[in-house]
């Protein structure tokens, strides 16, 4: 890539105006392009610098049925918080009898019952967004320190925070490249390739469940409710906080 991000130790590296310019190139030019490609495209162009970040949804497994294909060694990996449903783990397992791809579960440096015991019980009920940014954002830094492009498969018409995913683009909050396959797809459209292709998804999706993160803070929606209602209900909490711009 031409130039190379600028770091401050402690800080996300910021990217220079060169390094912008081929990245927003590169997603104009992948706004058509099939996912699948889009996957090929990030594995050549990245290598052993790519890695991917799934909680086990329909999208997440759909790149890693692509990426079993194309780029079956990139590094795959879960944030397991301890909060996980039983069912999320068990799919884990169905993966890497299907693909071979053993996602690593990236966890917090304490236990469940460390955490809770330090702040007097659970603290997804008092301070969520404390929960999760011990729990998954450090997390996440931690390991995207190790490489210089990261996948998801979040898409635009999840949420607000969504809506303006570029297909290729600088993550400020992290200092790596972010690509997402399928952020132009629409949740029938993901659905209609994993039936199609027959791609292991985790069983609680056909119990209701469209949005599937912790167990304590995950219910099934009802008819008419927004995909991500089932997401912290009860609260004006949407997101984890992993996928926002700020």
């Amino acid at each position: 890539m031409a130039g190379e991000p600028e770091t401050i130790p402690g800080e996300p590296a910021v990217p220079s105006a060169a390094v912008r310019e081929e990245l927003a190139r590169a997603s104009r030019s992948l706004e058509s392009a099939e996912p699948v490609e889009i996957v090929r495209w990030a594995a050549e162009r990245y290598g052993d610098q790519l890695t991917m970040a799934t909680a086990f949804g329909p999208e997440g497994c759909l790149i890693i049925h692509w990426l079993a294909a194309v780029a079956p060694r990139t590094y795959v990996f879960n944030l397991d918080t301890g909060y996980q449903f039983p069912e999320t783990l068990a799919l884990r397992e169905r993966i890497l009898k299907r693909y071979g791809i053993d996602v690593v579960l990236e966890r917090p440096e304490t236990t469940v019952a460390d955490y809770e015991r330090l702040h007097g019980g659970p603290l997804y009920r008092t301070d969520p967004d404390r929960c999760c940014g011990d729990r998954k954002l450090a997390v996440v830094k931690r390991v995207l320190a190790r490489f210089g492009a990261w996948m998801s498969g979040i898409r635009r018409d999840q949420s607000p925070d969504r809506a303006a995913a570029p297909i290729v683009g600088w993550d400020h909050k992290y200092g790596v490249v972010k690509i997402s396959p399928l952020a132009n797809w629409t949740k029938a459209k993901v659905w209609d390739a994993i039936m199609r292709e027959d791609v292991p998804y985790n069983p609680l999706h056909d119990q209701g469940y469209v949005s599937i993160g912790c167990q304590p803070c995950t219910r099934a929606i009802g008819a008419g409710e927004d995909e991500r209602a089932g997401r912290w209900s009860g609260s004006a909490k949407t997101e984890c906080g992993l996928h926002s711009r700020g």
